[in-house]
């Protein structure tokens, strides 16, 4: 099973916003957002490809949206991936919204309240195992994984919890935002273990494929709650 898929994060794309989405992604089956997109954005988004949407909130995301429409908390028609774990037609996918707290302001969150964002996935995940046979496929959030894609200042700096997610449920799949793209030489794909951890920076085009399976040892928990 595939599923052509678009990701989207941080930057808005004329050409998206715009009839020419409905010819120029026509056979886009599933949308996620990574981040940083207005509400009224994705909306569009939806209305105009009639597909699924799953997103996260980037550290720029509003509490609340003013838009022609009325006010928003979320895209309508969207699902918000934050700490959720969901069989999408047989995709799994889970994802955490935000950045590092660097200032005052939603959606930003310590080293320490990522960890328990993404522990509180966890259950979830052992119900992937145990009913599908896998834990993952798809990780999606905002910020990137400690150590793959991240800048050294506290805006930009990865996610621990997100690395160790990775090595333990080893999804496919791990899109993320945040990080901006300047140069056609920066590194936006990388290979951790069995995931291609993918910058979605404005917006990538792939066919999702679901994990073959997903490994962990008895006692997983206790013994490998560490970065390396």
């Amino acid at each position: 099973m595939t599923v052509r898929t678009l990701t989207l994060s941080d930057v808005l794309l004329r050409f998206i916003y715009s009839p020419q989405i409905r010819t120029r992604f026509s056979e886009v089956e599933l949308v996620l957002g990574c981040g940083d997109l207005p509400y009224y954005y994705l909306e569009y988004i939806i209305s105009s490809l009639d597909v699924p949407l799953y997103f996260v909130r980037g550290n720029h995301a509003s509490i609340v949206e003013h838009t022609v429409a009325g006010p928003r908390s979320g895209p309508l028609g969207a699902v918000d991936l934050h700490r959720q774990v969901i069989n999408h037609d047989g995709l799994l996918l889970c994802g955490v919204e935000g950045s590092l707290r660097y200032r005052e302001g939603p959606f930003q969150y310590s080293q320490s309240q990522m960890w328990f964002h993404v522990l509180s996935l966890v259950p979830g995940l052992l119900l992937n195992r145990a009913i599908y046979g896998r834990y993952l496929d798809v990780f999606v959030s905002h910020a990137p994984p400690w150590g793959i894609h991240d800048k050294p200042d506290l805006p930009h700096q990865g996610i621990k919890a997100f690395r160790w997610l990775l090595k333990v449920f080893q999804p496919s799949y791990h899109f993320h935002g945040h990080i901006h793209v300047y140069h056609p030489d920066e590194v936006t794909e990388t290979k951790f273990n069995e995931t291609r951890v993918i910058n979605t920076y404005g917006y990538i085009e792939i066919n999702l494929e679901p994990a073959a399976s997903g490994f962990a040892p008895l006692g997983f928990l206790s013994s490998s709650l560490s970065t390396d």
